[in-house]
């Protein structure tokens, strides 16, 4: 009986068992309530972010086409506006697909959206393409007032197909060399090339370009490796700092054998030297690309002065206009013109020794001058020097001041500190100020939307006159007076 009863129970208790492990693995109520809410939540997320990821992408793309063709876009000025019209293109047509599968009117409304948003960008970067390629017809189809401002721009290009043209008619006065525009040369076919359009000018009865360099040597060789790198100026002088007279013929030296390689291409300017005086401020980490501690000669002006003197005249010596710049110093600026704006407050003694190397190496060498985009708020406080009326008519051109009757060239245009307000507000000040070549070498295409704006300010008096006819004069005099022509003593080739 024991045993019966003992075989019962175990049957009992095997069957409770049984029945409790098929509860604890069948379906639960509250469970099914969990799992159905982790389903939902992974559903909402995985509808929510690829909506998240297209909003986003398209508010990238409509900030992009606001400022389309900008310079810091140019390494993808091929891709821009396909890629933008690419892309408003596709998530329109995505948004319609949505829109017909939705059901209801709600699920319909964010379809709508999208597709608008998407329409939007498109009418924007079709608008901003249209006015661009508008201005460059403008350019293009010429005119007086084209021309007449015209000869006031140095611009960069991709290949000398696309500045021939614009030098043949007079719609550029120079044209700016780096290694990216002269990719496969050598120093017999760029030759080749320049002698060609200087003698197009010729025959066109325009006088000669400026054929412009940056080759200060150094970190800033924009023509090398076509020509041989040299040292800076900067490393001469501490080279041979204990001996003025060695320093200077060796200045004089390194100009003569860079101004004869540079004359040899048919460059007849060189934005060289670099006459800003290296103070204990310079070299900020926000400076990343002027590096004036880097470029600088010396802190002691005196140095600064004989170096860059002697230099420009080896430079002369072999028919190579020298450019002092960046006036009015950098040396104390904290922020980098080329990418936002920067000020620079001094005092008179400080003003007095910072100038000091330009007005004297201008005045032995017969260097032209580049004004850099920092904003002297003692002076003028509403526009960077160089686009400053007070700074340039006032001091610079003025008899009771420094009486510089020699070429005045912005920085480039393509610079964020002055890019900013707009590059064809820009040239209209500069040149309403006096300045006489107007640089647009990063970005080429930026050329048109300067000279189409200030040919424009122009022709509604926005650019005086009188200054700019001075102007004019003064680049006709240069010419008629220089040496420094391609192949011969009148500028004109033969």
């Amino acid at each position: 009986m024991k045993r019966r009863d003992l075989l019962k129970t175990y049957r009992v208790l095997e069957s409770f068992n049984t029945a409790l492990a098929m509860e604890g693995n069948g379906p639960h109520p509250q469970g099914q309530k969990e799992e159905a809410g982790v389903k939902k939540q992974r559903l909402s997320v995985s509808r929510f972010l690829p909506r998240l990821v297209f909003w986003l992408l398209l508010c990238a793309a409509a900030y992009v086409a606001c400022f389309l063709k900008h310079p810091l876009l140019y390494g993808w000025r091929a891709l821009e506006t396909p890629a933008l019209l690419a892309i408003a293109g596709l998530g329109m047509w995505r948004a319609l697909e949505q829109h017909k599968r939705a059901g209801c009117r709600w699920q319909k409304l964010e379809p709508s959206l999208r597709c608008l948003a998407c329409l939007a960008v498109l009418f924007l970067v079709a608008g901003q393409e249209g006015r661009f390629r508008w201005q460059q017809y403008q350019v293009l189809k010429g005119g007086v007032a084209m021309e007449r401002m015209g000869r006031h721009f140095v611009v960069g290009f991709r290949s000398f197909d696309e500045v021939t043209p614009l030098a043949e008619r007079g719609l550029i006065g120079g044209i700016y060399l780096t290694r990216r525009n002269l990719k496969g040369e050598t120093v017999a076919s760029l030759r080749a090339r320049i002698d060609a359009i200087q003698a197009r000018r010729h025959h066109a009865g325009l006088p000669p370009l400026f054929v412009m360099a940056d080759q200060e040597g150094g970190a800033v060789s924009h023509l090398s490796p076509l020509l041989a790198p040299m040292p800076s100026l900067a490393s001469l002088a501490r080279m041979y700092s204990g001996s003025p007279e060695t320093l200077e013929s060796r200045a004089r030296a390194h100009g003569e054998t860079q101004g004869k390689s540079l004359a040899q291409l048919g460059v007849n300017m060189n934005l060289s030297p670099v006459v800003d005086l290296k103070h204990a401020s310079s070299g900020s980490w926000r400076d990343r690309h002027s590096r004036i501690a880097e470029r600088a000669i010396a802190a002691d002006a005196d140095t600064v002065i004989r170096v860059a003197a002697a230099y420009s005249e080896g430079l002369r010596a072999n028919g190579v206009l020298p450019t002092v710049k960046h006036f009015p110093g950098l040396g104390r600026v904290r922020g980098d013109t080329h990418l936002v704006k920067a000020s620079l407050r001094q005092d008179s003694a400080q003003r007095d020794e910072d100038w000091r190397p330009f007005r004297s190496v201008t005045a032995r060498a017969s260097a032209a001058m580049m004004l850099s985009h920092v904003l002297l708020p003692e002076i003028d406080p509403a526009r960077p020097a160089s686009l400053s009326r007070a700074l340039v008519q006032d001091i610079l051109r003025r008899k009771r001041g420094w009486n510089f009757q020699g070429i005045l060239i912005t920085d480039d245009l393509n610079m964020g500190a002055v890019y900013v307000d707009g590059i064809g507000r820009a040239a209209t000040a500069a040149l309403d100020a006096g300045v006489d070549l107007i640089l647009v070498s990063y970005d080429p295409d930026q050329y048109y939307r300067a000279l189409y704006v200030a040919a424009e300010s122009w022709r509604s008096g926005a650019i005086g006159s009188q200054r700019e006819a001075e102007s004019a004069t003064r680049l006709d005099t240069f010419w008629r007076q220089s040496t420094t022509g391609p192949n011969s003593t009148d500028g004109k080739p033969e």
